[in-house]
């Protein structure tokens, strides 16, 4: 038996809501430390790991968000094995804070430790983005979309979805090179992901303006 999907999207965000809110508790309680005599501005620019990988994480985080969002509009309907897959997807962007914390306090570390951790992090938005893959595959083949959904859309998502942790691993790849120039490509792709529009991504204002005042004509 199939059934709506919007109790599974609604729960979905919650679950985001907690783990962006849990990442800027996290920022808050572990502030720079200062040693005694130690001006602030100096303390504040010892502790830019945890602020890159906050900027980073966050960044991550509200890209799968968006494309969580972005995705279920399509999804009428869900069976068991979608809700879990989908449940597999979350156990891996409720680890994000975890390992963004580890990434943070082991990046002035040594090589194997920041090899370690990079790779933990790297394995987490993988592990997030293959069920992503999953999730959608499952519920084209199954026929849980949308029957309005345009078949050429459907394949352009699913093919968009393909390339994001590929360019997540390349980024990984760097990280034998040096670890922050890891980060900052993860960092460029995330501004680069932003700007490109790519399919099933909302319309903007004047495209739905568009549409609306096409169908009152």
């Amino acid at each position: 038996m199939v059934r709506d999907a919007s109790r599974v999207e609604t729960f979905s965000d919650g679950v985001f809501a907690v783990v962006l809110t849990v990442m800027a508790v996290e920022l808050l309680q572990n502030g720079p430390a200062r040693d005694p005599g130690q001006a602030l501005p100096d303390a504040l620019v010892q502790a830019w790991p945890a602020y890159l990988a906050y900027v980073i994480t966050f960044g991550i985080a509200g890209q799968i968000w968006l494309g969580h969002h972005n995705m279920w509009r399509y999804v009428v309907r869900v069976d068991q094995v979608l809700v879990m897959v989908n449940l597999l997807v979350l156990l891996f962007v409720a680890a994000i804070p975890f390992t963004a914390d580890l990434l943070s306090d082991n990046l002035r570390g040594n090589e194997a430790e920041q090899r370690l951790t990079a790779a933990l992090y790297l394995g987490t938005v993988l592990g997030e983005s293959f069920f992503f893959n999953v999730s959608w595959w499952w519920a084209r083949r199954h026929h849980l979309l949308h029957p309005d959904l345009d078949p050429r859309l459907a394949a352009a998502v699913s093919r968009r979805l393909v390339v994001r942790p590929l360019l997540y691993t390349v980024a990984f790849a760097f990280v034998f090179v040096d670890p922050i120039l890891s980060l900052l490509l993860y960092l460029l792709l995330l501004v680069g992901l932003s700007l490109v529009r790519r399919p099933g991504d909302l319309p903007r204002a004047a495209e739905v303006a568009g549409q609306v005042s096409g169908r009152d004509r």
